[in-house]
């Protein structure tokens, strides 16, 4: 008896030493965990991984070209708080204690680095299957008394658990399609490059969320935001390709390059704004010469030159993967080979020219 008792001593105090992630959302006020479950936002099983119920999984009008990259975004809110619009009547303001995720992953292929190029489909609940997809990172924007944080957490090989990796990682992938393999670096962004895309303002360099405005944001059903606007500009999709070409190229703009090229953000002395209010002009870009010209211009002259897709420094440099020249800078290896076509077309279809 005496044995047996001891036995189960040993196997109690062996379940009580090991970690347990917790049941829901954990706000951790000042430390940074090394593992991404014991932030509690994901439900991570044996088969799957899935947001947790008190999350606001939110999707966008059009989203920011990721290497094709899928995505799965949640926002928590602290219990008893709703997020606010601010004084532009498009930013989301969100209360402290705010945990926002994004989760990047690939349907799976046939050996263990490939990964199967399709359109990105939308949230309908369950989990996402460790059998059917390649999952890579969740990045966390974290909000805090003292302002925003943004943490990167690297899933391992086995998809049972994510670390937290501020000097980012490389992982060799192989993007299955149609046409082939296209072997590529899939970058995850170390801390500092996170703070570069998120610091739209190039004064402040405060860390801000980019995704959920009011612009970007598909649907706010079951999203707690307080005194919404009667009406507000919205993205159209992108990838519609019935809606009309010039709404679907602002939107990829927009998505894609405004967080830098905005007034204020890091880009503004290069004259380009790239936001949806842009007014059609030179600060779009239209017959726009660049304020420094080199290797990034590729010998072109204008930003734009209608009716000419190839004369733009604009179908360049987001054509490019060199980093030297390459648009946006971060954030991607390969070239989004539909949004430089949209780009492309919304370009041979303006009239005018850009003189002599």
């Amino acid at each position: 008896m005496k044995r047996l008792g001891l036995i189960a001593a040993l196997i109690l105090g062996a379940c009580g030493s090991q970690t347990q992630a917790p049941i829901g959302p954990v706000f951790h006020v000042t430390d940074n965990p090394k593992t991404l479950s014991e932030w509690g936002i994901l439900d991570i099983s044996a088969s799957a991984i899935s947001p947790v119920n008190d999350s606001f999984v939110y999707e966008l009008n059009s989203a920011l070209f990721s290497d094709y990259a899928h995505k799965l975004r949640t926002i928590h809110l602290p219990e008893g708080t709703a997020a606010s619009i601010g004084t532009d009547g498009d930013v989301v303001a969100f209360p402290v204690g705010t945990i926002i995720s994004k989760t990047f992953y690939y349907p799976r292929g046939g050996s263990e680095n490939e990964v199967i190029k399709s359109e990105q489909s939308e949230w309908t609940g369950g989990g996402l299957s460790k059998t059917e997809h390649h999952i890579i990172e969740t990045r966390l924007l974290v909000h805090r008394d003292d302002g925003w944080h943004a943490l990167p957490y690297v899933w391992n090989d086995a998809q049972t658990e994510a670390t937290l990796e501020r000097t980012g990682t490389v992982r060799r992938l192989s993007l299955v399609d149609g046409d082939g393999q296209n072997e590529f670096a899939y970058l995850t962004p170390d801390t500092n490059q996170c703070a570069g895309c998120h610091a739209t303002n190039n004064t402040t360099r405060a860390v801000v969320p980019i995704g959920p405005k009011l612009r970007h944001l598909k649907a706010l059903d079951g999203f707690k935001i307080s005194e919404l606007p009667d009406s507000y500009a919205t993205n159209v999709s992108y990838t519609d390709n019935t809606l009309n070409l010039n709404e679907r190229a602002r939107a990829y703009l927009d998505i894609n390059c405004s967080h830098c090229h905005n007034e204020v953000g890091p880009a503004d002395t290069s004259g380009l704004h790239l936001e949806l209010k842009t007014a059609f002009g030179p600060n779009l870009g239209f017959c726009k010469p660049p304020i420094a010209a080199g290797t990034g211009t590729g010998n072109r002259k204008h930003g734009i030159v209608p009716g000419k897709p190839d004369d733009s420094i604009f179908i360049y440099r987001l054509a490019s993967t060199n980093p030297a020249v390459m648009m946006p800078e971060v954030g991607r290896s390969l070239s989004h080979d539909e949004g430089v076509a949209l780009i492309a077309d919304w370009i041979a279809a303006m009239e005018g020219d850009c003189g002599s």
